[in-house]
């Protein structure tokens, strides 16, 4: 669809081709000295998992040596993942998260 102005220039619309943001995973992996139980409650109060998806999370981690708690943009997964190590570091837990694109 073209629209013309006055001075006889003729503009054409184009729709714009808009991609989703890249999402990126949120891992947490497994240390032998965070407990279980700290694992959980981190995987609740940051992901907002119930505690039984919470506890089959922290399985996962334990068994497979990371747990995928969520897929959020860059921005989100980033800040997800310093709240938790912050959090962690806090505790005198050496939990580490991590993100990878997904």
């Amino acid at each position: 669809m073209a629209t013309k102005h006055e001075n006889g220039t003729v503009l054409v619309r184009q729709a714009q081709k808009i991609k989703p943001p890249p999402m990126y995973q949120v891992y947490l992996l497994n240390d032998d000295y965070t407990p279980m139980e700290f694992v959980v409650a981190i995987i609740q109060e940051y992901f907002n998992k119930d505690r039984e998806n919470a506890t089959q999370i922290m399985l996962m981690v334990h068994r497979d040596g990371k747990g995928m708690c969520g897929v959020y943009p860059k921005d989100i997964a980033s800040t997800k993942v310093e709240y938790v190590l912050t959090h962690a570091r806090k505790a005198g837990h050496p939990l580490q998260c991590v993100m990878e694109e997904a």
